[in-house]
């Protein structure tokens, strides 16, 4: 008998479904999008900075599931349940905060006197 092992080799190389050098240009947008971020945090925008925050948080997210995830690659069926999670998500922040806004007025605040008591002199 032949001492020779039967070997199947059945090992495929996978071919990643994108080029090194376009997940390396999104990794050098993530780059500056998050200098862009701490650049504009510096600057003292006021309300904007948030707004601009969520807005360059987004591109970022966008580009992790659009490239990372590879949902640009996939069926559209599961582009359209991902994203449903947002809608559902938005609703639920959207009618928390239309709640919160209905009984805002009803709660009475009260200022608290920061000033010390007079100093009692006592007599001898």
């Amino acid at each position: 008998m032949s001492d020779h092992a039967s070997h199947s080799d059945n090992h495929h190389g996978f071919a990643h479904p994108m080029p090194v050098w376009q997940l390396l240009a999104v990794f050098v947008a993530l780059i500056l999008l998050t200098a862009l971020t701490v650049l504009q945090a510096s600057l003292g925008l006021g309300n904007l900075e948030l707004i601009l925050s969520l807005i360059i948080a987004t591109i970022k997210a966008s580009l992790v599931i659009l490239f990372f995830m590879h949902m640009i690659h996939e069926k559209p069926l599961n582009a359209i349940i991902f994203l449903s999670s947002f809608v559902f998500v938005a609703l639920f922040i959207g009618f928390t905060l239309m709640d919160a806004a209905g009984y805002r007025d009803s709660l009475e605040y009260q200022q608290i006197d920061s000033t010390p008591p007079p100093a009692v002199e006592h007599a001898e």
